[in-house]
């Protein structure tokens, strides 16, 4: 049996897992990523925090780092693959940081860095979602949205390791302003942000609708309150689904459009909703996508692994 070590590293916190040939971990760990809690960028600190939720996830598992095949790692940022540097990860402070050399001097075994959307994404391509696939584009609807993009089984990372940011591509345009500097972005309209804004936006125009009712009782505004609503029979509700609908949709047939993958999995919170969501958004991209009459139309699924596949992609990673 072997055994993959995969770290996910993010704002708050960084997981470890051990991971053995099944894809399945075994053992994990938790640190926080900033030890000092301060919110000042510390890349020394934050590397001993690393070393140490791989001891510990070791040592959980009964085995020493130096018996794993290889050490992969999950990063925010601009991850440069080849280098194994964080060339530039804003929330954390990294700049040009040396990660795979000081990982590798410390536990003399290969390290594998790459950006932590891709590695999600590698992990559902490896045992979740999109496993058995050949190329596969998943997207995460979350606080924006996250994307990676699997093309005859490797992580297409692009010329600058900057490739695949879907959220990122135009649905309206000089639409809603996006944190990127552009306006109008997938991500602006189609992340949980972007529909708790819509929630937001019909409940203040729509004072005694259900949904405004629900919002003053709960205390605040979900991804799930328009949804909840719409159960209830709420048109209000009702209409800020289909709107979220459309827009994702939107996104989705431009990205089928562009890669025709064999799969394409979205997960995040919203994907809860379950049929709800999905059947209305499967009928709403086969409408629009180029290839509706193809008898090989690129299948539209709910991720699987959830929190798991940061880690069991980044363990994954030497393969990608």
């Amino acid at each position: 049996m072997a055994y993959y070590i995969g770290v996910d590293i993010g704002g708050t916190n960084t997981a470890c897992g051990i991971v053995d040939d099944e894809c399945k971990i075994i053992a994990r760990s938790k640190v926080k990523t900033n030890p000092k809690g301060d919110g000042v960028p510390d890349y020394a600190g934050a590397l001993g925090e690393i070393k140490r939720a791989v001891r510990e996830a070791c040592e959980a598992a009964g085995i020493a780092p130096s018996d794993a095949h290889s050490i992969g790692i999950g990063c925010p940022g601009i991850c440069n693959s080849d280098l194994g540097v964080v060339e530039y990860a804003s929330n954390l402070g990294f700049w040009n940081a040396p990660i795979k050399a000081d990982m590798e001097k410390e536990f003399g075994i290969p390290v594998y860095l790459d950006n932590d959307a891709n590695a999600a994404a590698f992990g559902e391509f490896s045992a979740g979602g999109a496993k058995g696939s050949n190329s596969a584009v998943v997207i995460t609807l979350g606080t924006g949205v996250g994307s990676g993009i699997i093309i005859d089984g490797k992580i297409y990372r692009g010329a600058n390791f900057a490739g695949g940011e879907i959220g990122h591509t135009v649905i309206v345009l000089d639409g809603m302003p996006c944190s990127c500097g552009r306006r109008g972005c997938f991500e602006a309209y189609s992340s949980a942000t972007g529909l708790v804004r819509m929630t937001t936006q019909a409940s203040e125009l729509n004072p005694d609708s259900i949904m405004t009712r629900m919002i003053r009782e709960e205390g605040k505004v979900s991804a799930r309150t328009a949804y909840n609503a719409m159960k209830q029979g709420d048109p209000v509700g009702k209409a800020v689904t289909e709107q979220y609908i459309k827009y994702l949709a939107c996104g989705i047939a431009n990205v089928i459009n562009t890669f025709q993958p064999d799969i394409l999995c979205i997960g995040g919170g919203v994907c809860n909703e379950g049929d709800p969501l999905m059947i209305p958004l499967r009928a709403a991209v086969a409408e629009q996508v180029y290839s509706k009459n193809s008898p090989k139309n690129t299948k539209i699924e709910v991720c699987r692994l959830a929190n798991e596949a940061g880690i069991i992609g980044a363990a994954m990673l030497y393969k990608s």
